[in-house]
């Protein structure tokens, strides 16, 4: 159901920052906070379009605001300018955490290219590692401050480069450390997953879980490549695949790729605002999400960029709240869904769901019905 109007009895960002819920498609580069930004580029001589927090704060959301996932990307050269040095990637990575924690996030994957944070003579190795401790420094503050919070990393391999073999064996080298998967990232018109099929060969020979960029900017062809040529275990984005989904009717028809992925539990890793940035629809009234959860995809919902989108977990449900009358159900089967589709091991997937997301759920919407 579509509406224009928002509905009366929609959650509010307060209720949704209380609700536990799970992220699995974040880009570390694209939720630095504007202040962090300003003093390390001001460390580093790097010339930013202004120096006050919230002018920039404003100017990442309208230069990302361009209508194409290319001049989306632009906006990173500089988040990623001042990611280069360890300190800055410890900072970045700890504050990232925190925020996230901050608005509730019980467990987050947040992905990252370590190959674009070389130009200070950092190592991918030293990278890696001194993104790790962050996240971990992160998490002790987060949970000091009574926000517990999970954090797990995916690396990235941009997928216009040639360097995501190496990428995937260094996601490998930490898999014990706090990478939990792989990830090809960056502009997905004329760089097709099939690219890079050695990278994917190798981590399904790894047992090495992957997700990929596809169906964003491109139709359903691209989300074939991503699933049954490289053999992706989550699909990030995915909202072409409505393309591939009859709704005219009175039955959905889905094509033999949209039952498939919905057959098989192919996670969708949808971020709705930064999907109307970057034109994957064209207005949240008509954003396939709803459709897709009501045909029984495994949906998720995530920020992809807090920043550029000018958004967090709570505010993304809330929008879907007030457009398409989501309640609690739709939010707990959206983290469910989440977290089993997270590339945790079982029991600590497992341990999530039953200690922490059904219960919490459960006396949410308990109260509701009060």
């Amino acid at each position: 159901m579509n509406s224009s109007a928002p509905f009366s009895n929609a959650l509010t960002h307060e209720q949704l920052r209380a609700a536990p819920k799970v992220v699995l498609h974040e880009h570390l580069d694209g939720g630095l906070r504007p202040e962090t930004i300003i003093e390390i580029a001001d460390e580093i001589g790097h010339t930013l379009p202004t120096q006050n927090p919230e002018e920039l704060r404003n100017w990442f959301f309208d230069a990302a605001d361009s209508g194409t996932l290319e001049r989306y990307l632009e906006t990173f050269a500089h988040t990623v300018a001042v990611m280069q040095r360890a300190d800055d990637c410890f900072r970045v990575a700890s504050e990232a955490a925190q925020d996230l924690a901050a608005d509730g996030v019980a467990y987050a994957e947040l992905r990252y290219a370590p190959e674009q944070q070389l130009l200070a003579g950092l190592s991918l190795e030293e990278v890696v590692e001194a993104t790790l401790a962050g996240f971990k420094e992160g998490e002790r503050i987060a949970g000091e401050n009574g926000n517990p919070i999970q954090v797990r990393t995916l690396l990235c391999g941009m997928r216009h480069a040639n360097r995501t073999k190496e990428i995937a064996q260094l996601a490998v080298a930490f898999r014990d450390q706090g990478v939990v998967g792989f990830d090809i990232a960056g502009g997905e018109i004329g760089n097709p997953a099939e690219r890079h099929i050695e990278a994917f060969e190798y981590l399904r020979r790894e047992n090495m879980p992957f997700t990929i960029h596809a169906g964003e900017s491109c139709g359903p062809e691209s989300i074939w490549g991503a699933v049954a040529v490289c053999g992706a275990n989550r699909i990030g984005h995915g909202v072409q695949l409505i393309k591939d989904i009859d709704i005219t009717g009175d039955f959905a028809k889905l094509s033999n790729l949209a039952e498939y992925i919905r057959d098989r539990r192919i996670a969708l890793e949808i971020a709705p605002s930064s999907n109307l940035q970057t034109e994957g629809a064209e207005s949240i009234e008509t954003h396939p999400i709803s459709v897709l959860y009501s045909l029984g995809f495994r949906v998720t919902v995530n920020n992809d960029n807090r920043l550029m989108s000018r958004t967090d977990t709570s505010r993304e449900f809330q929008i879907l709240s007030e457009t398409f009358g989501w309640g609690w159900a739709e939010v707990k089967r959206c983290t469910e869904n989440a977290v089993k589709a997270s590339f945790l091991p079982y029991p600590e997937r497992r341990l999530i769901l039953e200690d922490l997301i059904r219960p919490a759920y459960a006396a949410l919407e308990s109260a509701n019905a009060e």
